[in-house]
């Protein structure tokens, strides 16, 4: 895997991880789901940005599943998205600019002509606390984000989870 981060991107519990989001998604493989859809739109307007994606981090790509500001089916390279920083840490991941972020200089969604400056994820963790995936907000333009905005991505994430794992039966 490419180095786009000064850090590496495979968690620890990688094969459990692979495995928990193919039992979930193994009945549910990437179907737009209206829950999801709302839940972004959500987002994007709660947060005031144009871009909110439910995103599940695959072994090599990142696919979005519902959003707003990119299409589903969306699949971007795991070793460019943010997304795989956000699933090694249980905590809201969030860059308030981006292009000053020293774990960043290398990024071309960050550097390049796409030109993320603002970046907050939930990760979306499993009932036994694996992170599969992220429901993201992504802005072109720097932004403060505050614990309670945590709190309230945080939230959202766990409804887009709860539904994941009651369509797949995993509950």
């Amino acid at each position: 895997m490419n180095r786009t981060f000064d850090q590496p991107l495979i968690p620890a519990n990688e094969s459990e991880r692979l495995r928990a989001l193919r039992r979930i998604t193994s009945t549910n493989q990437y179907q737009e789901n209206g829950t999801f859809k709302h839940v972004a739109a959500m987002a994007a307007r709660m947060f005031e940005v144009p871009i909110a994606l439910v995103n599940l981090v695959e072994e090599h790509q990142v696919i979005t599943m519902a959003g707003v500001g990119q299409a589903v089916g969306t699949e971007v390279p795991r070793e460019i998205s943010l997304c795989s920083l956000s699933i090694l840490d249980d905590q809201v991941t969030f860059f308030k600019d981006a292009k000053n972020e020293p774990c960043l200089l290398a990024n071309p969604m960050v550097h390049g002509e796409f030109g993320l400056q603002f970046y907050a994820a939930a990760p979306l963790k499993t009932k036994l606390g694996i992170n599969i995936g992220a429901l993201c907000i992504v802005d072109k333009t720097p932004r403060t984000f505050s614990e309670i905005d945590q709190r309230i991505l945080e939230n959202l994430a766990t409804i887009v989870m709860d539904e994941l794992e009651k369509v797949a039966g995993t509950e």
